[in-house]
This record gives C-alpha cells, sequence and structure tokens, in this order.
C-alpha cells in the first residue's frame, strides 16, 4: 500500500529543494515526521516470538498530528474525556465558512486568520444565541478548525457542536425550538462583521478585496441529537487529517492517485496529479506550531464550569455531578505485551533499539 510518507520520502528532497525558503518551519517538521514515523530514525524494541521463532521489530511513532498513522486511535478517548461537558439536551451543528476572497490571506498568515475566524464566528453565535428572540441565555459550544475539501483544496471553516438551550441571566434553563437554535442570515451578517473589524486591527486589512464585505458568507446550522451523538460526530473532524493512508491509490511516474467522495453527489470519484501538487495540497492544512484547534465557549469554557455545573443541576438534579469529580478524563494505561502478527502469541522483549539503528539484513 502506497502511503504519504512513501510520496514524501521520493518527491520531498526535490520539493524542499525548490521551496524550502517560502515553507514554513511546521511544514517542514511534518514532511520530517512523518517520513521518519514507525522507522529506524526513531528507534523502538526488538521482539521475539518463541511461537513462530521469528523476530518482530516495533518501531516508535513520530505522534505528529497531522501523521496519518498517529491519529487512528484518538477519537475515542477525546470522547471519553468529554464526558464532564454532557447535558441531556439536543444539539446542534453549525459551520461558518471563509470566503474564498479571504483564503489567500489564510494561508500567507494562519496564526491571525485562523484565530480570527474563531473570535469572530464563537462571539457572533454566543451573541444571537443570547437574544431573547432565540435562546435567550449563554449557551455552551466547542469549535474545531477544519482546512481542507475532500479532495485537498484549500475550504478554511469552523465546525462548532453547540448546546441546544442556554442558561438565562436569571439562573434558568431555556430550551431551544426542537430543530431550530439561530436564524443564519443574521448570524452571517454578524460574523462577517465581527470579522471585519478584527481583521482591521492588522496590516492584512487593506490587502483584501473590499467586495468581499458585500457579499453573503456562508453559515450553517443543522440538529445533531443528543450530546453523545454530537461529539461523536465532532471527534473525526478533529482527529482526522487532510488525507488518510488508505485513500491512496498509486504513486507511479511522478503521480499520486487518490480516491474521495464527491459531496454534491456522494459518489466516490479518482483524481490523479502530479506529486508535487499532492505535496502542496498536503502541506497547506499543517497548522502553525502550537496552534489550538480545538476551543471552548459559553457554559463550555473552562472559566465557565461552575456555570456547567449548575445547568447540570437544573436538568438533572438526582443525578448531577460536579465536573470536578474524581473521573479527571485521565487514561490508565496497563502495558500488556505485545501479540505477534502471525499466530497472536505473546511477544517477549529482547531490547530497546537505538534511533538510527539499522535492522540486520
Amino acid at each position: 500500500m502506497v502511503e504519504i510518507a512513501d510520496i514524501f520520502r521520493l518527491h520531498g528532497p526535490a520539493y524542499r529543494a525548490k521551496f524550502r525558503d517560502r515553507m514554513p518551519p511546521s511544514h517542514l517538521r511534518a514532511m520530517e515526521d512523518i517520513e521518519r514515523c514507525r522507522t529506524e530514525a526513531l528507534g523502538g524494541q526488538l521482539y521475539f516470538c518463541d511461537h513462530c521463532q521469528e523476530q518482530q521489530y516495533s518501531y516508535h511513532s513520530c505522534k505528529n498530528r497531522h501523521c496519518p498513522k498517529c491519529q487512528n486511535d484518538q477519537a475515542n478517548e477525546w470522547i471519553e474525556k468529554q464526558k464532564n461537558l454532557l447535558l441531556p439536551v439536543g444539539y446542534f451543528m453549525v459551520t461558518f465558512t471563509l470566503p474564498e476572497e479571504l483564503r489567500s490571506v489564510a494561508r500567507s498568515h494562519q496564526q491571525v486568520i485562523y484565530n480570527s475566524l474563531f473570535r469572530a464566528s464563537s462571539e457572533a453565535l454566543l451573541e444571537l444565541a443570547s437574544d431573547p428572540r432565540f435562546v435567550g441565555g449563554k449557551i455552551g459550544a466547542v469549535g474545531v478548525l477544519h482546512t481542507w475539501t475532500r479532495d485537498l483544496f484549500y475550504h478554511p471553516h469552523v465546525h462548532y457542536i453547540a448546546t441546544g438551550g442556554g442558561l438565562s441571566d436569571d439562573g434558568r434553563w431555556r430550551t431551544s425550538r426542537r430543530n431550530f437554535l439561530v436564524h443564519v442570515k443574521p448570524l452571517s451578517i454578524l460574523f462577517r462583521a465581527k470579522f471585519r473589524d478584527l481583521l482591521k486591527q492588522t496590516d492584512l486589512f487593506q490587502s483584501v478585496d473590499p467586495q468581499v464585505w458585500r457579499k453573503d458568507w456562508v453559515v450553517h446550522s443543522q440538529p445533531v441529537g443528543s450530546g453523545e451523538a454530537a461529539f461523536k460526530y465532532l471527534a473525526p473532524y478533529i482527529f482526522r487529517v487532510a488525507i488518510s493512508n488508505r485513500r491512496i491509490l498509486a504513486l507511479e511516474d511522478g503521480q499520486v492517485t487518490f480516491s474521495y467522495k464527491d459531496s454534491a453527489t456522494d459518489q466516490t470519484r479518482i483524481s490523479t496529479i502530479p506529486a508535487e501538487e499532492f505535496i502542496r495540497r498536503f502541506l497547506q492544512h499543517i497548522l502553525p506550531k502550537g496552534f489550538v484547534k480545538v476551543r471552548y465557549y459559553g457554559l463550555l469554557a473552562a472559566s465557565n464550569r461552575h456555570l456547567l455545573d449548575q445547568t447540570r443541576s437544573l436538568l438533572q438534579p438526582a443525578t448531577a455531578q460536579s465536573s470536578s469529580s474524581t473521573d479527571d478524563g485521565r487514561r490508565i494505561d496497563r502495558d500488556e505485551p505485545p501479540r505477534c502478527p502471525k499466530c497472536g502469541a505473546a511477544l517477549r522483549f529482547v531490547e530497546r533499539l537505538r534511533p538510527g539503528k539499522q535492522r540486520p539484513p
């Protein structure tokens, strides 16, 4: 099976030689980590199967959040850690999309634009929801940044999972309508205005086409069911990378072939592009170092957990529990011996492998 690491190892050197002076450090680091992930370069452990009488090598993962090999098992762990945030109410997914005219600026100034996108959208959502014509209270929301389409084009937007109701100023819970949270038209206008005001505070405002402030911005809202269902819906957006290895079908003659699902028709399509273009598309979704792509607002903000506890008491007075209970979300690791991939027997540890130590022929 062809992997992203194979594409980087084969075509990455030429790509870096051509574009290194324009590549941010986060892109260079991601390429290096993905190329080295689970190889001799990172070291690991050597095991022996007494049943098969064969050695088994286990190499360390790079742990880069953009590596497709390192993101597979984290979604369920994240969902488990969110249990203290769940409320017994309906939830909505609200999506804010950055207009096409701003995408070139966003690619070149990710930290500024992404932070502005989060701030403008979250403030607009919480402000409109607090209006008595809609919810009339402080809702809770968790947002995650998503930057790609299924065929790897650049399409920055934020998905929010929001509570279908809010805590009013007088301490009462106000439930939203079952299939309606807020009107998206005024939400879109408010989002655009807040983003424009934030951008005016930077040197980037003059470089933006003025037409973008006169067009409609895309905001979408839909109910997504219970809290547990909502977080399960959101989890893949958090831990999925731009493309998984299983979608890469071939690497031949400098061309990468991959599959994707057409969002309009829901049909699987095949795309073949030059390796250089594939690398470019993949790298534009690498986030700046230390950038927080999951953020909590309103009742779910860390500073408002006392309000979350108050809300839970209102909704579940008989079973309310403080979010500061003994379950702090930490996972207890139980070291179990790895199993032989051939026979399933427990493997016996032999030695640790230093980074860079070559496997014997």
